[in-house]
């Protein structure tokens, strides 16, 4: 069952002389247990392709569809409200609550929600313990370095039932070390049933996809299985 479809998604910027084709036509599907990466130069829409899969944006054309329901058709409020029920966004530049602890940020989310604070300060534990950093739950982010921001960021990205992982650039701050137990991680929600989607640059965390979507000017030039397998790079990591 697919946990995301878009159907012929087109989203343009600006019009007249200043127009731009962000994405055009875009047809993608991502099922359960499914991690999709994508990849392709800057300025090919990368970014754009997730921030209408979360409902985040709306497109030009086209329709968005998550769980089976067209945002299109939500208000508003639906959309946060599905985001925070069902979705986990990993943003490029973290998006952190300064004066909110590190299980603060990651509890807020399920809070906001209507989880009752014990329960969902029990989660943002958990989800700082899968990534990791359980160790930095009182912290806030100023007294954390990048990569450990990062963690915590993933770890407010996973934090409850989430069908649908979207993830943009999530291991930028990290070392190779870290950014691999990250990809661990989100391969893990995988295979235990979330759709993941991930825009990344580097060949090396497309591999943990099952599949690969090229980019190029908006379009979906190719998609391609993982050369090397989620398999393969779990019993390497292991």
């Amino acid at each position: 069952m697919s946990v995301l479809s878009m159907r012929a998604v087109s989203r343009d910027h600006g019009t007249g002389a200043a127009l731009v084709h962000a994405l055009t036509e875009i047809d993608l599907d991502v099922a359960e247990g499914e991690f999709v990466a994508v990849m392709g130069p800057s300025g090919s829409g990368k970014s754009t392709l997730l921030t209408l899969a979360g409902g985040l944006d709306t497109p030009t054309s086209g329709e968005v569809l998550v769980g089976g329901e067209d945002l299109a058709g939500l208000t508003a409020a639906g959309r946060s409200a599905l985001r925070r029920r069902g979705i986990g966004y990993v943003f490029q530049d973290l998006n952190l609550i300064p004066s909110l602890t590190a299980a603060e940020n990651v509890m807020l989310p399920r809070e906001l929600d209507g989880v009752r604070a014990r329960k969902a300060r029990a989660e943002a534990r958990a989800a700082l313990a899968e990534v990791g950093v359980a160790d930095l739950a009182g912290r806030y982010p100023d007294e954390m370095s990048g990569g450990q921001q990062q963690r915590v960021a993933i770890a407010r990205a996973l934090v409850g039932d989430r069908r649908l992982v979207l993830a943009d650039e999530p291991t930028g701050a990290l070392d190779s070390v870290t950014g691999d137990d990250v990809m661990r991680v989100l391969r893990q929600r995988c295979d235990a049933g979330a759709a993941c989607l991930m825009v990344t640059h580097e060949s090396r965390h497309a591999a943990w996809a099952d599949r690969v979507v090229f980019l190029r000017d908006g379009r979906v030039v190719d998609a391609t299985p993982s050369r090397v397998g989620p398999e393969t790079l779990l019993e390497e990591a292991r």
